[in-house]
């Protein structure tokens, strides 16, 4: 009878526990470990990201989905981010910048002037810096498009719905006189 020598056991068990490590990573990353993780900034948030896909989808993924799938668009992200930075003592707030023929979301993170952007997501920098105001975030993020914002609306997203909370229109587009007759109603 033939006994395998150690060197071939050895070599069995390493190519089972790599086999192993393989199947494992293959699970990704969970919203749990977002949750558990100590040191999570925005920063640190993005970096998870780097290698999913753009997929648009109509309606916004559930976390578990998108972090399974590793594909997804602004929507998935910029939700995503916001409830995970908000556990976190963060105050986000989501921005949904509309362009001729584009609409984009992203997550501004008051404590570091400065927002995530999916379309950066595998930038060495994933914080876009901007003024606070909805127009300054619209602005910037039209420029990374090379195109003119519309209009912006702020909106919170919880338990799978939308709901605004301020919409702005780029002033250029706005009537002559009515930022005057809005602004004497509001006085």
């Amino acid at each position: 009878m033939l006994r395998p020598s150690p060197t071939s056991l050895y070599a069995r068990l390493l190519s089972a526990v790599c086999l192993l490590a393989a199947c494992l990573s293959n699970f990704g990353l969970t919203i749990e470990d977002l949750r558990r993780s100590p040191d999570l900034s925005p920063a640190t948030f993005a970096s998870h990201f780097r290698n999913f896909n753009f997929t648009f989808r109509k309606e916004v993924q559930r976390p578990e989905v998108f972090l399974a799938s590793k594909s997804g668009d602004c929507d998935d992200f910029s939700t995503l981010a916001a409830a995970v930075l908000r556990e976190k003592g963060y105050t986000p707030r989501l921005i949904s910048v509309r362009m001729p023929g584009v609409t984009h979301v992203v997550c501004y993170v008051e404590e570091t002037g400065a927002y995530l952007d999916y379309n950066f997501r595998n930038s060495a920098t994933p914080l876009i810096k901007s003024g606070a105001s909805m127009a300054e975030i619209a602005e910037s993020v039209a420029r990374s498009y090379n195109l003119r914002w519309n209009s912006a609306s702020e909106f919170t997203f919880r338990s799978g719905v939308k709901r605004l909370v301020h919409t702005v229109v780029e002033p250029s587009r706005t009537p002559t006189g009515t930022p005057n007759i809005l602004a004497s109603l509001f006085r």
